[in-house]
Formats: C-alpha cells, structure tokens, sequence
C-alpha cells in the first residue's frame, strides 16, 4: 500500500510568462483610442453662447476654422491686434486661402466620407461679420456647404 503525506500542500508559482503581451495589448489599445490635441490656437476665441446646441455626429469629417485675435502678446507684436483667421497651425493672409483648405481637407478623406463633409466655426464674440461672411462665400465656392458655428451652452432663462 502507498503512503499518504498529510504535510502542507504549496500553491504553484504564477505562470506569468503572457503578462507582457497583456501589458502591450492593453497599451495599444489606449494608444488607438485616444486622441491628441491636433491644433496650436494661435487665436483667442470667446465663444457665444447658445441655448439649441447639438454635437457633431462625425467630428473625423470636419475642418475647423478659428476666427479671432491673436492670443499671445508675442503674437499680437508680431501680427497686430486685428482679428486673424486660422486654419490649422497657420494664420491665413486672407479669406481665399479658406478655398485652397477646404479642398485640400476633402481630398484627404476617403470617398464615403465626403458627403459628411462639415466645416466648424470656431469664432470670437466679438468677431465683425464681415470676417465670418467672407469665410461662408469661400465655403460657397469650394461646395463645403455643410457648415455649423461653435458654442457654449447657455441655461434657459
């Protein structure tokens, strides 16, 4: 007959030989999903307020254009204190370069993506309207006709 051992049973090791492709795979994946400021401001914008605010469905299919005066002091010495427009990291010298952004932003999506095409406002309070009219009559003419204005929520009075 055997003999039984009624000594104290140890616990085998962890196997932690996958732990590094767990440890990768989760990291790939926070490095997928997250997003990273894409634009510098270069312009200080106030937003106005709105009380019928809606989000955007496809924030991959929109450009955005910034409207307002230069935000830092060494910008405004070196740009004046007039309102600028932004498009991406650049100041743009006037409203037609908005064409020439326009139509190279749409040629970078993918051919199912254009009919989502959407340019956003982003513009001063205090912006004069003949720098936003400008910018919708470039619009016009490169057919972004899709365009929505940026702002904050204000509570119902």
């Amino acid at each position: 007959m055997s003999r039984f051992n009624k000594g104290k049973k140890e616990m085998p090791e962890l196997n932690t030989s996958s732990l590094p492709d767990l440890i990768f795979s989760v990291l790939f994946f926070f490095m997928m999903v997250t997003t990273m400021r894409e634009v510098t401001y270069l312009v200080k914008f106030d937003r106005p307020s709105g009380t019928q605010l809606e989000k955007l469905a496809r924030k991959s299919c929109t450009s955005f254009i910034y409207i307002g005066r230069p935000a830092t002091d060494q910008l405004r010495s070196q740009f004046g204190n007039q309102t600028k427009i932004q498009l991406n990291d650049a100041f743009a010298t006037d409203a037609s370069e908005v064409y020439d952004f326009v139509m190279k932003d749409r040629n970078t999506l993918a051919e199912i993506d254009k009919p989502f095409y959407t340019v956003s406002i982003k513009a001063d309070h205090e912006t004069p309207m003949g720098y936003i009219t400008d910018v919708k009559q470039q619009l016009r003419k490169g057919y972004a006709l899709k365009m929505v204005y940026s702002a904050t929520k204000r509570d119902k009075k």
